[in-house]
């Protein structure tokens, strides 16, 4: 799930930025906080998604006597 970073030289260069490598750095972090984030939503999602359909399958019969 990477970003394409190529271009990443250009805008340090543009905005003339004085700390490229620490800012790359704490960006890189923020990245995979946001991936991890993401992941952690996504297992979540999946497993409530199975609690549902395996609860759902269940029947129950009733001894009716007449």
């Amino acid at each position: 799930m990477g970003k394409n970073w190529s271009t990443i030289e250009y805008l340090f260069n543009l905005y003339q930025v004085d700390e490229p490598t620490v800012i790359l750095y704490i960006m890189k972090m923020y990245e995979s906080l946001i991936i991890e984030h993401r992941a952690d939503e996504a297992t979540k999602k999946r497993k409530a998604e199975e609690r549902k359909s395996a609860g759902g399958g269940k029947q129950y019969t009733h001894n009716v006597k007449g």
